[in-house]
């Protein structure tokens, strides 16, 4: 067994054991491999072991990978954007991505939408909740969320899924926990008005390698580990 196929199932592992701990079904967590910084033969090689979701921060390093791998490995891949989306990369996201989860803003979703191509599925989309009010975190504002999810939702060309948080490094679980489950009341609340255009409001995007526990305890349905599963990442200095 490679190391990344070892770690994948150790994660595997981690959240089953964490979903039994909060009286969860471990098939209502999905994994999504954050691969960023580590080249096509990493994901590959999580592709092999059963990885079907993967992550990627850097927008063009993501798409040159999306290439490689499409043509390396035959069954289909989940791609998700997690970085910040700039202007002038927004056609980058909407023609290679399936999914995006840093949008705060609606003039970024406007822009995905319109250049979403007609042949591709709707791009499905989570909206970023500065929930711990970090200041160098991006995020829309607690308050100001609803508000973002029903003009994002009325946009064609893409489907609101959920939340997704990026909140503060918290020393220990019960920190964590606190902080995670601001945004599951605030994703409970949203997903309770049954509003037309957000049926398919069912993601709550948080968690990583560090307080994926906490994540799922507070009610987390997709937790984003890149460390567990690839390792440690060396980044080039400027």
């Amino acid at each position: 067994m490679t190391t990344i196929a070892s770690n994948l199932q150790q994660v595997r592992d981690r959240i089953a054991q964490a979903c039994g701990a909060a009286g969860r079904d471990p098939a209502s967590v999905s994994l999504l491999a954050v691969s960023k910084t580590f080249g096509a033969e990493a994901v590959v090689q999580g592709a092999a072991a059963g990885q079907r979701a993967f992550g990627e921060n850097y927008i063009q390093e993501g798409v040159e990978k999306i290439a490689v791998v499409g043509r390396a490995f035959d069954p289909a891949l989940q791609w998700h954007c997690i970085g910040p989306i700039q202007s002038n990369k927004t056609r980058l996201v909407s023609e290679h991505f399936d999914w995006a989860h840093t949008v705060d803003r609606l003039k970024t979703a406007e822009r995905l939408s319109a250049q979403r191509p007609d042949h591709l599925p709707p791009l499905q989309i989570c909206i970023q909740v500065n929930i711990d009010g970090g200041s160098t975190k991006s995020g829309v504002a607690p308050e100001e969320t609803l508000a973002l999810v029903r003009a994002v939702a009325k946009l064609p060309r893409l489907r609101v899924r959920g939340l997704m948080s990026i909140p503060d490094h918290a020393p220990d679980f019960e920190a964590q926990l606190a902080i995670h489950k601001r945004a599951k009341r605030l994703f409970d609340q949203i997903s309770g008005l049954g509003e037309p255009g957000l049926e398919g409001f069912d993601t709550l995007s948080m968690g990583m390698t560090a307080d994926l526990e906490a994540a799922i305890h507070a009610g987390s349905t997709l937790v984003r580990v890149g460390t567990g599963i690839f390792g440690g990442r060396t980044y080039q200095a400027p």
